[in-house]
């Protein structure tokens, strides 16, 4: 495995910061037999991210690295990988909070590869279209004059959590039997089916556990609870998945 260090001047520590080995996990698919890491020496300060640090080297050091982000503002879920061994969002997380002086970073679990850091994601949005993410209601009622459908905050709260989902695919990556199952739907998918079944405003119930209700959907879960604990909005999907079988087994309405 090939590993490069480097550092210039124009990245000298300042008196203010410290410093770490930043790994940076890089593999092109199309034309790489196999992936090495590329190793830097990067300045930080407290509040610096890991995802900051990959920019920083993709300026001073290695134009060629890829890495998927957007908002940098843990928001729109883009920035997924593997840091230090633990799906996190890299631009979610200090590289003080990890309390290492080494940082490595690769590509998520369970996605194929694109390139370095870079994975597909069409696997996650096909699971998730196939639960149907949306409310569903006859059409007599949606042809009616009423135009808002009311809900109670205990009603709401039945749900609230599930829908802060960002689908940035960290549950999927840290669940065990997405490794070993190409056709298993995956917590993301399972965790939003939960979050519409438990919505009082949806009449899709019956459609979307019958989606659910097999040997690849729900059933094949092994509860590991990995999902929920990578999870960078607070969502459970463990507990969207456990609530989700009690609509199953008859234990809920």
């Amino acid at each position: 495995m090939t590993q490069v260090s480097r550092i210039t001047d124009e990245q000298t520590p300042t008196s203010t910061s410290s410093t770490i080995l930043l790994r940076i996990s890089k593999f092109n698919p199309e034309h790489d037999d196999s992936g090495r890491f590329m190793e830097f020496t990067i300045p930080y300060e407290k509040w610096t991210t890991v995802l900051e640090a990959i920019l920083d080297v993709k300026k001073h050091f290695d134009h060629s690295v890829a890495v998927r982000y957007s908002c940098r503002q843990a928001t729109c879920g883009s920035c997924g990988m593997i840091i230090n061994g633990k799906p996190r969002l890299a631009c979610f997380t200090k590289i003080s909070e990890l309390n290492s002086n080494v940082v490595t970073v690769e590509p998520m679990n369970n996605f194929p590869i694109i390139r370095d850091l870079a994975v597909k994601f069409e696997r996650l949005f096909n699971t998730h279209q196939k639960i149907k993410p949306y409310l569903i209601r006859d059409d007599s009622e949606l042809e009616s004059d009423e135009k808002e459908f009311l809900q109670s905050p205990e009603e709401v709260e039945q749900y609230i959590q599930f829908a802060n989902c960002i689908k940035c695919g960290l549950c999927n990556s840290a669940c065990p039997t997405m490794a070993t199952d190409s056709s298993f739907v995956g917590p993301q998918a399972l965790a939003q089916a939960y979050r519409y079944v438990a919505d009082s405003r949806d009449k899709g119930k019956d459609s979307r556990l019958k989606i659910i209700d097999d040997s690849h959907g729900i059933w094949r879960c092994h509860f590991a609870g990995s999902c929920s604990q990578v999870c960078p909005k607070g969502v459970d999907p463990a507990m969207g998945i456990q609530l989700l079988r009690g609509y199953l087994l008859g234990f809920r309405g």
